[in-house]
């Protein structure tokens, strides 16, 4: 066996560490915002601008029908709204409120620490782990 790790052993690291340590985080944007978590998903990723209930579902890894439940709760709460999309006047297009924004940019506001594991870096690690996160987001 050998001692240098496999790229997905390294994933599978990574994700496991920010997967398991934002439970705290997720609750708080709940009680923040009053939503269910997966409704506060799908409304950021509405935040660059409107999108096709299907581009949405895509986007949030839902399958259509629950996008469209989903965007049928939201437009409900006054959060969401649904136009003709100008470019293609079959499809409607899914944005964002003013009011949908503000909670939104409102829970993203929600503090969100390091976890004790990366906390407890030295300086010296911190800057090499932020150097190769830059590298690898490039």
């Amino acid at each position: 066996m050998s001692d240098v790790p496999t790229p997905d052993e390294v994933w599978g690291q990574l994700t496991h560490l920010v997967m398991d340590s934002r439970d705290g985080w997720r609750r708080a944007v709940v009680e923040r915002t009053g939503l269910p978590f997966s409704r506060f998903r799908v409304m950021k990723r509405l935040l660059p601008g409107p999108i096709s209930v299907k581009q949405l579902a895509h986007a949030a890894a839902m399958d259509a029908p629950a996008a469209t439940v989903t965007v049928n709760d939201l437009e409900q709460r006054g959060l969401v709204v649904r136009e003709i999309d100008p470019t293609n006047r079959r499809c409607k297009l899914v944005s964002l409120t003013p009011a949908g924004r503000e909670l939104i940019l409102d829970a993203l506001a929600t503090p969100d620490p390091a976890p004790a594991a990366v906390a407890a870096l030295t300086p010296a690690e911190l800057r090499t782990l932020a150097e190769l996160l830059r590298k690898l987001a490039e």
